[in-house]
């Protein structure tokens, strides 16, 4: 048990947010566009959500979006300094708040300072064997070799994680990471491409700042976090003992907005149960995986839903489901954006914060999460079992030792009345407060999810 399973994330793509240049000069004076986060409301707005944990993309060295690394150890120019990071994570931790970093050690970018070095010296280079190099081949840019990329991507340069030496250099960045920011784990960048003995070794080396850091914190808020990407597949290949903690869960991702729009909840019902169910052969029961409805990667989920009056309904059932539930900036007040090339329209620039209706529902749903509120331990902690579905509805209890919370999702554009089992007579709404009494069936509104907190 740890910090994390209770966790509440907020998701903040930095070089899209704070409006950065795309492309990095290397030669300008750094900016402090990162303070923004602080100055600017960003933090308190965040407070304000009832949020838990800030989740950073890439904020170091690189040549574009983030993602093409050129040095591990200094804060990107066009986001600020070092100690313009250290400030955000600590105005973070004042309020409460963790902060994952965004660990991309699959790959660098052309301009990462151990491939110039290659460029300039070839097979004399000290660091030729931390990539995976053909010198008898060559490259679009006339290199006279070429090298295994990410997904294709030229300008992206595969890491060779059978090097020890890289590994250990890799090692000692998130130690530095940890000691000079003071941040509380990783996001691993595509960790379904990184080698299982390196996902192994990057958990040793979480063990070892989770064990100094608790002698500090206590175990609780001691625990250095590894939250490894993933899109398909079995996730315990990555998640587990030896493994990451938690990774994304896109299956239910898909199966959360998918539902809504064909107005067929039996397609997140299988995934929930699938995943979190009680048979034998239910797949990552126990686990808290990261849920979502959109990131940096995908369509803003105002997009992606067909009637975005099913909000609120989305996000009820997003707060009730079993894993750890992630909220994307400025989501939450309803942006839209379309995923494109490039991606600059599902990062945008926004200069602050805003609030309204649904923000609001959004933070009492997060305060029904927070360590100690009443249902926090049903629905970070307790087991999965449906009641009902139909097309247009969800019935599903979270129940744990002290606990036990029902989930009643209306997707439907009429209110309806739900007639199951509750095996108690009342229950208190974790969003409204107001008591609710199941006796003659339960009416739940129309675009509406409900959590109740049973009486027993």
């Amino acid at each position: 048990m740890s910090w994390f399973e209770e966790a509440v994330v907020y998701q903040v793509y930095p070089l899209g947010l704070t409006g950065a240049p795309y492309e990095n000069d290397g030669v300008s004076v750094p900016t402090s566009r990162m303070l923004q986060l602080v100055d600017n409301g960003w933090i308190d707005h965040m407070a304000g959500l009832n949020v838990t944990c800030l989740l950073l993309n890439p904020v170091f060295e690189s040549g574009t979006h983030g993602y093409d690394t050129r040095d591990y150890l200094q804060v990107d120019r066009r986001l600020g300094t070092n100690d313009d990071l250290r400030r955000v994570v600590d105005a973070c931790h004042e309020h409460g708040i963790k902060v994952l970093l965004d660990g991309v050690f699959n790959h660098v970018g052309r301009g990462f300072w151990a491939f110039a070095d290659v460029l300039a010296h070839r097979q004399e280079s000290p660091y030729a064997g931390w990539f995976r190099i053909d010198f008898e081949g060559d490259n679009e840019w006339g290199d006279g070799f070429s090298y295994d990329c990410w997904e294709g991507v030229g300008e992206l340069v595969t890491l060779n994680h059978d090097n020890f030496e890289l590994n250990a250099y890799l090692a000692d960045v998130i130690r530095r990471w940890e000691g000079e920011f003071g941040i509380d784990g990783l996001r691993l960048d595509v960790a379904y491409c990184l080698d299982p003995g390196f996902l192994g070794y990057l958990r040793q080396v979480a063990d070892e700042l989770t064990a100094r850091r608790s002698e500090r914190l206590g175990p609780r808020d001691g625990k250095f976090a590894l939250v490894g990407e993933t899109l398909f597949g079995d996730y315990r290949r990555w998640m587990g003992e030896g493994l990451c903690d938690a990774v994304t869960n896109y299956e239910l991702y898909k199966g959360l907005w998918s539902s809504m729009n064909a107005r067929n909840m039996h397609e997140v019902a299988y995934s929930l149960k699938r995943q979190s169910g009680s048979e034998p052969w239910d797949l990552y029961t126990g686990h808290h995986l990261l849920t979502f409805l959109d990131n940096h990667d995908v369509a803003r989920i105002a997009t992606q839903l067909a009637d975005v009056r099913q909000l609120p309904a989305l996000y009820g059932l997003l707060f009730g489901a079993p894993g750890v539930p992630a909220l994307y900036y400025g989501s939450e007040w309803g942006i839209t954006g379309e995923k494109r090339p490039g991606d600059h329209e599902i990062r945008p620039a926004l200069a602050a914060p805003e609030s309204n209706a649904l923000t609001e529902l959004i933070a009492a749903l997060a305060v029904a999460r927070r360590p100690g509120a009443p249902g926090s331990e049903a629905l970070a902690w307790g087991d999965y079992e449906e009641l009902q579905v139909s097309p247009t509805t969800l019935v599903f209890q979270r129940a744990s030792e002290h606990e036990r919370v029902i989930v009643a999702v209306n997707a439907g554009d009429e209110a309806c009345t739900l007639h199951f089992d509750a095996r108690c007579g009342r229950a208190t709404d974790l969003v409204t407060g107001q008591w609710h009494d199941f006796g003659g069936g339960s009416t739940v509104a129309p675009l509406t999810t409900c959590l109740w907190l049973c009486e027993r």
